[in-house]
């Protein structure tokens, strides 16, 4: 998450604990040219941002924002987006740039009226989780990142740099446990597989998986991963979730939301035994892109999940739908001096039927043990080999 800067420096914050926590989210500087957009995790990412006019049916005021920079070398931030209501009458201009591509609000996107805020809070803490992986001896850090439940038999979206790790954990030559946990204080509950993660992301930033400053743009920056096992044994529950919602600008600027996560940066204890999970009511401020015309990241402003651990928390609209997941966020030296972005669902949905054909939906379709499996014996193995190249 990014805006028109230079790099995105992503702080993996050390948090003091038995074992010694890492926690994820990218910070990104601000100081990038016009057509590069940037949203930083743990983990590099880069893309091209340019302008974008979002207009509204109903009067409103002017609101600008900018895109995510991209990750070293071309280290750019995003350009600012500008959102107008149709009813503003702007004096005609003659112009030789091509027109600024338009974003228009969806009217009445849902049939039933909006939910009230605190049923919104308590369903998105039943639904966010906090993935929690250490290593027994070796290079390897601990690391803790946040992730949410879209779907009953416990699939789980959260940011290709928190699951890297559980892939790393797939593999019985690397001494690393990973475990899925909820609760405030987090307590581990599950073991977790990789479902699916980009390999186009692993691809350009697997060399900085155990880095101190890894730098992204956010781009491609997603994954999903399944509970395939209960850390007692016990029959896996039918989990509760928030359903996505993949509709471009589904969260416009302007609207209310609500972001939740487990952030460790500044928890000043024990990440593995007092881990809290927090979140905010807010409201979607800027419109990002990675691409010319496409809303790809959301920028949610200074909340308390802005801050390492983050990665791969919730943003849930006022009808409790998750509208995208948390994965950068502006440098600053406290939550209240950084802005928090976070990829939509809509671009993550896109960027899955470009890299496997198949829709987000379609993927919760189908038999989800099954699809684990087949990408742990196929791409997974494949992918899993870039890291254990580098950990030689």
């Amino acid at each position: 998450m990014s805006l028109p800067r230079t790099p995105i420096y992503i702080d993996l914050a050390i948090l003091a604990i038995t074992i010694g926590g890492l926690s994820f989210l990218i910070h990104q500087n601000e100081s990038v040219p016009p057509q590069h957009v940037a949203v930083a995790t743990t983990t590099q990412v880069s893309a091209s941002a340019a302008a974008i006019i979002a207009t509204s049916s109903t009067p409103g005021t002017e609101f600008t924002s900018s895109t995510p920079a991209p990750a070293t070398p071309a280290t750019k931030e995003p350009t600012p987006i500008v959102v107008k209501s149709e009813q503003e009458s702007p004096t005609p201009t003659v112009s030789t740039e091509p027109a600024t591509p338009q974003i228009q609000r969806i009217e009445n996107p849902y049939s039933s009226a909006p939910i009230a805020g605190e049923e919104i809070n308590i369903a998105a803490r039943a639904a966010l989780v906090n993935i929690f992986c250490y290593p027994h001896g070796g290079s390897l850090r601990p690391i803790s990142g946040s992730g949410v439940i879209i779907d009953p038999r416990g699939v789980i979206l959260t940011n290709a740099h928190v699951a890297q790790y559980v892939l790393l954990s797939q593999d019985p030559s690397i001494n690393l446990e990973c475990f899925v946990r909820s609760g405030s204080p987090a307590v581990s509950h599950w073991i977790p597989n990789v479902l699916y993660i980009p390999s186009i992301w692993v691809s350009k930033h697997a060399q900085d998986f155990n880095a101190d400053h890894a730098t992204g743009t956010g781009e491609h920056d997603y994954a999903l991963l399944l509970m395939v096992k209960a850390v007692d044994n016990s029959p896996l529950p039918a989990f509760p979730y928030l359903a996505p919602d993949t509709r471009e600008a589904i969260a416009f600027v302007g609207d209310p939301v609500l972001v939740a996560s487990y952030p460790a940066e500044f928890a000043g204890g024990s990440t593995q035994f007092n881990l809290f999970s927090a979140t905010s009511f807010s409201e979607v401020q800027k419109f990002l892109t990675f691409a010319t015309s496409s809303v790809d990241v959301i920028s949610v402003g200074s909340v308390i999940g802005a801050q390492g651990g983050s990665s791969g928390g919730a943003i849930v609209n006022a009808w409790n739908r998750l509208v995208g997941i948390i994965t950068t966020t502006s440098e600053g030296a406290t939550t209240g001096d950084r802005d928090l972005r976070g990829v939509t669902l809509n671009y993550i949905n896109r960027d899955l039927i470009t890299q496997t054909g198949n829709s987000l939906t379609r993927i919760l379709s189908g038999n989800v043990i099954t699809q684990t499996n087949t990408f742990a014996a196929t791409e997974g193995k494949i992918l899993l080999q870039e890291y254990l190249k580098l950990l030689k």
